[in-house]
């Protein structure tokens, strides 16, 4: 396989298409090795427009979805969390954009081979954790960006109050077979949302599960 033209057909014909047309972030899309951060047994499909599963029941989204939250997100410079390190692609796109990033999954493993991917290619910015976010994630004057690589029924209370007036929120929300990417943004004490497309992915684990009514 023709890495750098799969990688240039991913987006000309997969992203692009979905409205990602900020230049900064095609551009960390081409210097950044999608396919370095895939498990090595499905390597041959780090540039398809589907899902890679990645352990635990875990996935790497599709290139065309990852792609647009990082553009929504909007952030430069600043200070992102990330609930749901997975494979670590989407940390490094983040270290991208962001001064500093903390990236926590639960997974231990995830989080070990995440430093050793990202270390492989000189990235400094990021901390690693290991741990659950959804009940909160100490920081000192809050983020300005925080992106969820993993389905809630509804956003955790905990992760609106670490934004900081101005930043962004990427989620997406809903029960499958019903989910919608939306991005939140916290304009002085409101919270504003915006519906931005519809897609599956799994839930994030730790997330309360949705009610359920009881007659």
């Amino acid at each position: 396989m023709d890495i750098e033209q799969a990688r240039f057909n991913m987006i000309e014909q997969q992203i692009r298409p979905w409205d990602v047309l900020d230049p900064v972030v095609l551009d960390i899309l081409r210097q950044t090795p999608r396919e370095r951060f895939v498990p090595q047994d499905h390597r041959d499909l780090a540039f398809a427009d589907m899902q890679i599963p990645i352990g635990h029941g875990e996935v790497m989204m599709e290139p065309k979805v990852e792609a647009r939250l990082l553009q929504e997100l909007g952030v430069v410079g600043g200070k992102v969390l990330e609930e749901g390190t997975g494979s670590g692609y989407m940390t490094a796109l983040l270290s991208k954009v962001a001064g500093s990033v903390v990236s926590v999954d639960i997974y231990k493993d995830f989080t070990n081979r995440a430093a050793e991917r990202l270390a492989r290619f000189g990235i400094v910015n990021v901390v690693l954790e290991t741990g659950d976010a959804c009940r909160g994630w100490p920081s000192s004057g809050g983020f300005d960006g925080i992106m969820l690589t993993g389905s809630v029924h509804e956003v955790p209370a905990a992760f609106t109050e670490a934004l900081k007036p101005g930043g962004r929120l990427l989620a997406v929300v809903g029960t499958e077979p019903m989910m919608e990417a939306v991005r939140i943004e916290k304009r002085g004490d409101e919270l504003v949302t915006t519906s931005l497309f519809d897609t599956v992915i799994p839930a994030l684990i730790g997330a309360s599960p949705p009610r359920r009514f009881v007659f």
